[in-house]
């Protein structure tokens, strides 16, 4: 069994198109971030999501800088680059789409509620 799952970002908005059979197909990429330091690099990983989730209320969501978790079967094609050379794509069958998170933008939290005094909380006057 061939299963690679994988976190990232989306580079660009969800593309939805219909094959000559009609399959609806869902198209997006994904920037991995890999190592560390001066020796991170971003790896883009082609996705295509198949059939009635791919029609269905997913692909809105599935915007560009959206974080998302892709697990799918993995495939490794080569093709000839304009210059002559070889070039290779990562690209997933994708199985399952979580999103985690939003587009970057710092979340809203709840305001820090201010200590009232000590001496207001509780009265001079208990009764034992």
């Amino acid at each position: 069994m061939n299963v690679f799952t994988f976190s990232g970002r989306l580079g660009s908005d969800a593309e939805v198109r219909y094959t000559a059979s009609g399959t609806a197909v869902c198209s997006f990429v994904v920037a991995n971030d890999i190592g560390y330091g001066d020796n991170k690099r971003t790896q883009w990983i082609d996705c295509a999501l198949f059939g009635k989730r791919a029609e269905g209320g997913l692909p809105q969501h599935l915007t560009k800088g959206a974080q998302v978790v892709v697990s799918g079967e993995v495939t490794l094609k080569t093709y000839a680059k304009r210059d002559g050379s070889q070039g290779a794509s990562l690209q997933v069958r994708v199985n399952d789409v979580d999103l985690i998170g939003g587009k970057g933008e710092s979340r809203q939290t709840e305001p820090a509620r201010q200590a009232a005094p000590v001496a207001d909380e509780f009265p001079d006057d208990i009764p034992f």
